[in-house]
């Protein structure tokens, strides 16, 4: 089958690679769709980051580079294997790509997005969506029933943006401002609004993505290149600040930017995954007894978002922004995403 494997930095290749076969307890998945995720954005740029480099194999997967990539995908069961007689063969599916310990403390704890050892599938190895067929083990199948494959492909990312949001703890009525409307950003934006934010402020430099948030139903939106953020949140929101700020953009003045748009004792939820070390003054934190929380992948994330969407509550389709085919991943989607003006948000590609 054809696949796209990550080598090294900068290296990217489609090739020709055995087509996986069911184990007992594991499903195989004809994939239909799969996103470009921002990670793999990284590895293509810095990596390997979170792909294992050549000779270090992954201690959950074993496999080190090259390896397959794509974690955003949806498709169909293609079979089944033993023990698993619950899903029907051509039903439209996703998957949680995660592949964790189960034995480690915050495994123990229900906190298996935290394990030590987790695996990302198509980071790490285990196959990935940037292929024809993916082999996964039956409890990280879930189904979508007739929901276009495409709008199945945005639910990982959907998933690290409710669970981002629940990190954040938000109140009915809560005040909200999402610093960076990049695909993460819009899409806790679209959360927001589902789970009753009152007020939601949007901080981009993009005039495409400012626009894209906009349409996300953010109530306010602000170019930092050209506006005051703090005076238009405080003017915004009364005077007060937000009680929650989103960082989406993966820069230390932006962090110091949520710090200083949340009311005192706020909440900034730090979402972006940095390449290097941040650096923060922490006075400003202190003095206003901010609470600074992390917040990775998802836990027990991805049937509340299957729900939303079927609700009709998490209007995505907005945000795919352009369809390719395999063969052209690389010129047509990495660069494009990487040199583009901000136009693009959620680039699908075919297998």
């Amino acid at each position: 089958m054809r696949a796209a494997r990550f080598h090294r930095q900068g290296d990217i290749r489609i090739e020709d690679i055995p087509e996986p076969s069911v184990l007992p307890g594991t499903v195989k998945i004809r994939v239909e769709w799969c996103g470009i995720c921002g990670t793999d954005l990284h590895e293509y740029l810095d990596g390997p980051v979170f792909c294992p480099p050549p000779g270090e194999p992954h201690p959950m997967t074993g496999e080190s580079s090259p390896v397959v990539l794509g974690h955003e995908f949806a498709g169909t069961v293609a079979d089944v294997g033993a023990w698993v007689d619950d899903l029907s063969l051509g039903e439209r599916v996703v998957v949680e790509p995660r592949i964790v310990c189960r034995t480690c403390p915050p495994c123990l704890a229900g906190h298996h997005n935290s394990c030590r050892q987790a695996a990302t599938i198509g980071l790490a190895g285990g196959g990935g969506g940037l292929a024809e067929y993916i082999v996964v083990e039956r409890d990280l199948v879930f189904p979508i029933g007739d929901m276009p494959a495409e709008v199945g492909a945005l639910i990982e990312p959907l998933a690290v943006a409710y669970h981002a949001v629940g990190r954040a703890e938000c109140a009915p009525g809560a005040r909200a401002a999402v610093f960076g409307a990049g695909p993460i950003g819009l899409l806790i934006v679209t959360v927001l609004k589902a789970t009753g934010a009152g007020h939601i402020s949007v901080v981009e430099p993009s005039a495409a993505r400012r626009q894209l948030a906009r349409d996300a139903g953010a109530d306010l939106v602000v170019d930092p290149g050209g506006e005051d953020v703090d005076e238009r949140i405080r003017e915004s929101t009364g005077g007060g600040g937000v009680e929650v700020a989103f960082e989406c953009a993966g820069a230390d003045s932006v962090l110091a930017g949520c710090i200083s748009a949340v009311k005192a004792r706020g909440t900034v939820v730090n979402v972006a995954i940095r390449a290097h070390p941040a650096t923060l003054d922490m006075l400003p934190l202190v003095l206003k007894e901010v609470q600074l929380v992390g917040t990775v992948c998802y836990a027990g994330d991805h049937q509340p978002v299957i729900d939303l969407l079927r609700e009709g509550k998490l209007p995505v389709e907005q945000f795919i922004t352009k369809r390719i085919d395999l063969e052209d991943l690389v010129a047509e989607g990495f660069q494009t995403l990487l040199n583009g003006t901000g136009d693009q948000v959620k680039i699908l590609v075919r297998p």
